[in-house]
């Protein structure tokens, strides 16, 4: 007597292959659902204060961006992590500094809801600024720099990696 061999049908064989691509994109959908809530969650929606009555006078807030970039002023900016030093130096358009400037400046968190850092920073030479502070958190912080000399006022923002 001679074994015979019996194959399933063959619609039984492959029934488990249209599943595989229902749970493929079931992943998919499930992954994206999750990194849109966190996105969406993170987000505060608004970083320019009143931005309606800026868009309004948008033609003014390019003719300031334009007189500010005619001045050529130049903010070089250092953090010491060891210190938790930040220094700032502030040099006209002929790389000269610019003695007598005053300079605000603020460490807002880019990716969380949280109060602006404020920083303290005091004339160390001409044209040279440095103050101390201590930050909740390291990681990715944007510097608003506010520079005012004779008059003219310059504003500059950096994204900083501070550890």
């Amino acid at each position: 007597m001679t074994p015979t061999l019996t194959t399933p049908p063959l619609m039984s064989r492959g029934r488990y292959i249209p599943w595989l691509f229902v749970a493929g994109f079931a992943i998919v959908v499930a992954v994206n659902g999750i990194m849109i809530t966190f996105a969406v969650g993170s987000f505060s929606g608004l970083y320019t204060p009143k931005p309606r009555e800026r868009g309004l006078h948008y033609n003014t807030v390019v003719a300031e961006q334009k007189a500010r970039d005619a001045l050529g002023w130049r903010i070089d900016t250092s953090w010491r992590a060891e210190t938790c030093r930040l220094e700032v130096a502030v040099s006209d358009a002929n790389g000269q500094p610019l003695a007598g400037a005053r300079v605000a400046a603020e460490l807002i968190r880019p990716v969380e809801k949280r109060a602006p850092v404020g920083v303290t920073l005091t004339p160390v030479d001409a044209g040279k600024f440095a103050g101390y502070v201590q930050l909740p958190v390291r990681g990715n912080w944007d510097l608003d720099l506010v520079v005012e000399h004779q008059g003219e006022r310059f504003a500059q923002t950096r994204r900083l990696f501070l550890k």
